[in-house]
């Protein structure tokens, strides 16, 4: 049996091992994408879609920002499924304590560039009408987006493909070597540069890295334009995101464009079924209700669960596998990977092809976690 071969053979066909082909192909590389289901299943289908500039460090600030950056200059060739919309995010300050934090966001996102605006408790009523009375204020910013991520990561993969990437799908890998992939019925596939982009299932092929499992559940309801005009994400889902071992829940709400509201979020470690925690669905319902009271009355069409690829810094691993020679990491961006794929797309393939990166790469190498890579 001959094997085949490539120059990139990229293990997962989410959104960031969609947006690694879609660069690869453009820089001329024989791509492969290898998935044992469907393009943009997994994380991809079980995130909510938000392009969202985010904080929690100076390196996350960079790549999110960045990549938000790289999705507003694709918008223009996104087709209509991809249902992009720049909505904007509030962050819904409940007390004094956390509109605090409202204005240290403030002076970070301004000194930086990114657009921002203070809202008091009547201009957030205005804005959202439908918040519970008692609320403090918020902080809008209004360059955040929201997309229908399975779609998103569709057109990415149309796009490499239209640039003379192939598309392996029903084939699950069973191993990273160097050099190769072993899928599950003995074929090889060889490449000169391995790619491990399979989010949360990325530990279980490459030995050594520090990414874990984190279960998140999202319920979306029946149609109700007009109930919902911004992103809406408490100030205290900062703290649950923050925890790196005990399970949480926050407020975390979206506006889709057919009417409907994607309601979020929750985070569990050590939960690998992937059936609905109805103890953890009941918690997630009651705090979105605490903020809008309104959303208890209404009707939910479908409940899932995903799994998300957690460091224990919450920054992706970026680049060379310690250890390997042709094996490169993609992976670790827990709730962020819809943002911040095509910004890793764009590091991974500078790296690979020794262009010099947009924003430095340092922060997110996984040399920067290694502990003992062990590999065949």
């Amino acid at each position: 049996m001959s094997k085949e071969t490539y120059d990139v053979v990229i293990v997962g066909a989410g959104i960031v091992g969609a947006a690694c082909a879609d660069v690869f192909a453009t820089r001329g590389l024989r791509v492969v994408v290898v998935d044992r289901d469907v393009v943009g299943s997994g994380a991809t289908a079980a995130g909510m879609g938000h392009i969202v500039v985010m904080d929690d460090s100076d390196a996350q600030f960079a790549l999110t920002n960045y990549s938000q950056r790289l999705w507003h200059e694709l918008r223009p060739d996104l087709p209509e499924d991809v249902e992009y919309e720049q909505s904007g995010t509030i962050w819904v300050g409940a007390d004094e304590e956390e509109m605090a934090e409202v204005h240290r966001k403030r002076e970070y996102y301004q000194k930086r560039g990114v657009a921002v605006e203070v809202m008091d408790v009547c201009h957030l009523k205005e804005a959202e009408p439908n918040l519970r009375d008692g609320l403090a204020g918020g902080l809008l910013v209004p360059g955040d987006a929201v997309l229908y991520p399975p779609c998103a990561a569709r057109f990415l993969i149309t796009r490499a493909q239209q640039r003379g990437a192939k598309l392996r799908l029903g084939a699950s890998v069973v191993q990273i070597s160097e050099g190769s992939v072993r899928l599950s019925d003995g074929q090889e596939v060889a490449g000169g540069i391995i790619v491990n982009a399979a989010g949360a299932n990325a530990a279980e092929l490459t030995a050594g890295i520090d990414v874990k499992k984190r279960k998140g559940h999202l319920v979306i309801t029946d149609r109700y334009p007009g109930f919902l005009r911004h992103q809406l994400v408490e100030l205290g889902y900062l703290k649950s995101a923050h925890s790196v071992s005990r399970d949480s829940v926050a407020f975390n709400v979206q506006p889709r464009r057919t009417g409907q509201i994607l309601i979020g979020s929750s985070r569990q470690y050590g939960a690998e079924h992937k059936e609905v925690d109805q103890v953890m669905l009941a918690r997630m319902v009651r705090r979105a209700q605490e903020y809008m009271p309104a959303l208890g009355s209404m009707s939910a069409v479908r409940v899932w669960t995903g799994f998300r690829a957690a460091t224990p810094d919450k920054l992706p691993l970026i680049g060379p596998c310690p250890g390997y020679k042709s094996v490169f990491l993609a992976t670790g961006h827990e709730g962020l990977g819809i943002t911040t794929s095509l910004g890793t797309a764009k590091l991974l393939v500078d790296q690979v092809t020794g262009s010099k990166p947009e924003i430095a790469v340092e922060p997110y190498l996984p040399s920067r976690t290694a502990k003992e890579y062990a590999h065949a």
